[in-house]
């Protein structure tokens, strides 16, 4: 915990998911929110077959999804929503002829059901 899932469209060709995962991470760590960056685990995967909303044009979209242990204020989930809509916004620039969506999520993992171990090499 935390997991951070992004989803993106394939028409962002020059997206460096590398690069992007990296800057997210380092973002969380630096929220404070989290003990250990260590337990901050991220992932992305691209999407060849998508369709954003219904007229003709290329558009394109980025979705990040935060999940976290529940208990945090609104307040902490909102500045985490922002920062990491920061860092997309920064990754995936404005490109012209494609319309692109960026959009971020924070939803709770109950702790009461959440298990975990950690087994270091």
């Amino acid at each position: 915990m935390p997991h951070l899932n992004v989803e993106y469209s394939d028409n962002l060709r020059d997206l460096d998911v590398d690069r992007l995962l990296l800057r997210l991470n380092h973002a969380l760590v630096g929220s404070g929110q989290f003990a250990d960056e260590l337990d901050i685990k991220s992932r992305a995967a691209v999407f060849s077959g998508y369709r954003v909303g219904i007229a003709p044009g290329e558009r394109a979209f980025a979705h990040a999804r935060l999940a976290i242990l529940s208990g945090r204020s609104p307040e902490v989930k909102r500045q985490l929503s922002a920062s990491l809509l920061e860092v997309l916004k920064e990754a995936i620039p404005a490109r012209a002829g494609l319309d692109i969506q960026l959009c971020v999520e924070v939803l709770d993992i109950e702790r009461d059901s959440y298990s975990k171990i950690h087994r270091p090499g």
